[in-house]
């Protein structure tokens, strides 16, 4: 009986049924392999996924720097978003001089708030914050709770504009909408779209401009990306959305490409802006040597400019050149070792390639809350039929803008406006899980015994405590930039490290010689 077989048949009947489209061995058969992904997780399975919420505050609008986002709703949503992510930002003068980054806005409902409503105390906490640090722009994202008793969020952002004269934005990204954070994703690129987006005015200042899609700067990534761009003589307009600005993201339409690099949270974005400006996107991953270079060549190629592709093979060179002797040695530390990888957004993805710069081979691998495009490629998405919780996310329609429009006739070697997917790149007999959950991940690693195991902030403890490699993918274990050429050095770094410092299979907890629990049936 093969591995997977044997995780599925533990497994209830109703929970088999559910889990076996999830969870597959990769075939690369004639017939091109399947998964089912974005459906509801099985209540009561310990699922690892987060929720729309999250998907939009923390996720997409909460790494803005100059942008006040107020949690309404309880104290613990707001923290939640904040406190586990590691979004960097600095001042500068897109931002006016102003950073919210480190501070945590939230209405802090309390039970009689839900009973009596919570709109009055929404627009007290914006007359504090335009009081204490008076910004120019304010988001407001819902959580569950008001969802329930009905708050109007739109309505009082229509008003805190009406009074302050400021840019106020009301996201109805209540926790419980579509099946993960996924649909909040949705939510805020729909807002971002509706109200930032093309109402700047500014012009790039060189002759290629880009805009990074989908970069959150966990750690600094999207710095690192930017100073090799910036050394390319490519000129990064706005970065979605990690040490972003809103009047960056303004002018974003004005940019001459869109890269992306985390395709599901950020995907519309690029089609809207496909379709309404003219603007090809190119899906990228700066996270791997030779996924850097590839990225850097495939963007010089779109240009097509002989200077631009000198310059681009020079920096490529030089950067390789400063890294060599490092990255050699973490190789020969890494080589032949294994790793699973679950995470959100394109990550596992991602850093599969970087994993295969030192010589790890990826064995399992999984999302949180991809979409089937996200693992199959783009080409499935005809064939996904769309369900009642697709339905409740809102389907922001664009055309064409009159003015700002132009056309594309790119016709070069470089695929545009286009993904793969994850399995492209995978091999025969790896596992892919979508939504994976706590038993899943404890069966897999037993099954598999990967010599690291890179996920989230929920599952990596109990995973070093079993004795096996674990990192923290999602910020880094206080680590990074992870992105870019000093990235993968970073990486190989830390993964060595952790592999011959893993002072958690030293020791053998007491419940593996003892019962800790003693009993009898009467």
């Amino acid at each position: 009986m093969n591995k997977r077989q044997n995780m599925l048949d533990k497994y209830s009947a109703r929970v088999y049924k559910n889990r076996k489209e999830h969870l597959i061995e990769l075939e690369k058969a004639e017939s091109a392999d399947t998964i089912s992904a974005n459906t509801r997780a099985i209540p009561g399975v310990m699922t690892a996924r987060g929720c729309c919420y999250a998907g939009c505050k923390g996720v997409v609008v909460g790494p803005l720097k100059d942008v006040c986002v107020i949690t309404h709703g309880p104290i613990g949503c707001g923290f939640y978003s904040w406190g586990t992510r590691r979004n960097k930002a600095k001042l500068d003068n897109n931002s006016d001089g102003k950073n919210f980054i480190p501070y945590c806005f939230s209405t802090d409902m309390q039970e009689s708030d839900i009973v009596f409503g919570g709109e009055k105390k929404l627009e007290k906490a914006i007359d504090e914050a335009m009081e204490i640090f008076k910004p120019t722009t304010i988001m407001i994202c819902s959580t569950c709770p008001i969802g329930l008793i009905g708050d109007d969020v739109q309505a009082v952002a229509r008003r805190a504009e009406e009074k302050y004269g400021i840019r106020a934005i009301g996201y109805s990204c209540e926790g419980y909408k579509g099946v993960s954070q996924s649909a909040g994703h949705h939510i805020a690129n729909n807002g971002l779209m509706r109200y930032i987006i093309g109402t700047g005015d500014k012009e790039p200042e060189t002759k290629f401009s880009v805009n990074i899609l989908g970069e959150y700067n966990i750690g600094g990534d999207g710095w690192e990306e930017a100073r090799i761009l910036k050394r390319c003589g490519i000129e990064v307009v706005s970065i979605f959305t990690g040490d972003g600005s809103v009047e960056a993201l303004s002018n974003s339409h004005l940019a001459q490409l869109n890269l992306v690099m985390c395709h599901r949270s950020i995907n519309y974005i690029a089609e809207m802006m496909k379709t309404k400006y003219g603007i090809d996107w190119m899906k990228v991953n700066f996270i791997g040597v030779g996924a850097t270079c590839q990225s850097l060549r495939d963007i010089a190629e779109y240009f097509n400019d002989p200077e631009l592709k000198k310059r681009v093979d020079d920096v490529i060179t030089d950067e390789l050149n400063t890294i060599s002797e490092d990255i050699a040695y973490y190789k020969s530390k890494l080589t032949g070792k294994t790793a699973g990888i679950f995470s959100g957004g394109s990550r596992s993805h991602h850093y599969q390639v970087l994993l295969e710069d030192f010589g790890v081979h990826t064995v399992i691998a999984g999302y949180e809350f991809a979409h089937r495009d996200d693992y199959e490629g783009r080409e499935v998405i005809p064939s996904i039929k769309e369900d009642a919780d697709n339905k409740n996310i809102e389907q922001l329609t664009v055309e064409p803008d009159e003015t700002l429009f132009r056309e594309s006739n790119y016709e070069g070697k470089v695929t545009i406006d286009d993904y793969e997917g994850m399995f492209h790149e995978m091999s025969k007999g790896d596992i892919v899980v979508d939504d994976y959950n706590h038993f899943e991940t404890d069966e897999l690693i037993k099954a598999f015994k990967p010599d690291m195991f890179f996920s989230g902030i929920k599952d990596k403890y109990s995973i070093q405590k079993a004795g096996f490699t674990s990192r923290q993918i999602h910020s880094y274990d206080y680590s990074g930039p992870y992105a870019g050429f000093n990235g993968a050095v970073n990486f190989g770094r830390d993964a060595t490290m952790t592999l011959y410092a893993n002072a958690w299979s030293l020791v053998t907890p007491p419940w593996k010689n003892e019962p800790m629990l003693i009993g009898k049936v009467g």
